[in-house]
């Protein structure tokens, strides 16, 4: 087992204070270096739409003003990092949603308003604005998490257990959502049976033997720290050798690539900079990280 290093750790910190846009560099200070939260959330409510939805270029890869699920997605998570979900900001997002997407509850990762900005080609190209399991059950799993109750969150959640009830087949970014949601849904015996008839199908799209380049699917895609849902489906091996490859894929300086299809520039520097975070989170919370490094406070 290799560690992160303590030159290491600062070689990452330099790179993110260097490169990242300012709400990660905030982020990096919370999650590493015990700094506060209002930097957070007063640089994020910038990206906040009237409707109640995110956009603005929070998604690196939506470059455009509109509220996007896909960018929303990533608001979550953010306000998930500090703590509990704000009601007033939980109940905007759901409201927001409920124009968003299908009437069973289901939303699309982006909406046909995105032909009319910049945006990834995978976006600005798309013709599929249909509901996916992924993102919904990602975006429920959050409001889960955070006890946020709203019609639209009832009607996601019934949208995603009826199509994790009849999954036949998944991908690695379904599976990601799929778990985050069975990791925080309020029926837990369900989430634990579901778990368990999902795991050799979720396996089979992850790469349990990850190279260090390349576009990969690791175990802790899903299973972020021990504690996670998706956790026992991989041995002890598999996620050794995982965060071995994570260790390895830092860069000399200090960052880790964003491992997404190069379109832009902008973009891709600003993944990098969530990236190096993401890595680094998932590394200290399976004890890789050498040295202390303060725990985040979930002041206001």
């Amino acid at each position: 087992m290799t560690v992160v290093t303590w030159d290491s750790f600062r070689a990452a910190e330099h790179f993110a204070m260097r490169n990242a846009r300012l709400i990660d560099r905030q982020r990096f200070a919370h999650l590493f270096q015990n700094g506060p939260t209002a930097p957070i959330r007063s640089a994020l409510a910038a990206y906040r739409n009237l409707d109640g939805g995110y956009g603005n270029g929070l998604d690196p890869d939506l470059r455009g003003h509109a509220s996007q699920p896909a960018a929303t997605v990533i608001a979550l998570h953010y306000l998930d990092e500090l703590g509990p979900i704000p009601p007033h900001l939980g109940h905007g997002i759901c409201q927001y949603l409920a124009g968003a997407g299908d009437a069973d509850g289901g939303v699309p990762p982006v909406l046909p308003t995105v032909r009319h900005s910049e945006a990834a080609p995978w976006y600005l190209h798309a013709t599929d604005f249909s509901a996916q399991l992924g993102i919904t059950a990602l975006i429920t799993g959050y409001l889960h998490k955070s006890h946020i109750s709203h019609p639209w969150r009832d009607a996601a959640t019934a949208y995603c257990w009826k199509h994790i009830d009849t999954l036949a087949w998944t991908n690695p970014h379904e599976a990601v959502g799929v778990c985050t949601f069975l990791q925080y849904v309020d029926d837990r015996q369900r989430a634990i049976q579901a778990i368990n008839r999902l795991s050799t199908m979720i396996r089979a799209v992850i790469d349990v033997h990850p190279r260090t380049t390349g576009r990969v699917h690791t175990p802790l895609d899903l299973a972020t720290n021990p504690q996670h849902i998706a956790r026992p489906l991989f041995t002890d091996a598999e996620i050794e050798r995982s965060l071995d490859v994570f260790e390895r894929q830092q860069r000399p300086d200090g960052g880790w690539d964003a491992l997404w299809d190069h379109w832009d520039p902008t973009a891709t520097t600003e993944h990098e900079g969530m990236r190096t975070i993401q890595r680094l989170r998932i590394l200290r919370a399976y004890g890789r990280v050498a040295g202390y490094l303060p725990h985040p406070r979930r002041d206001a």
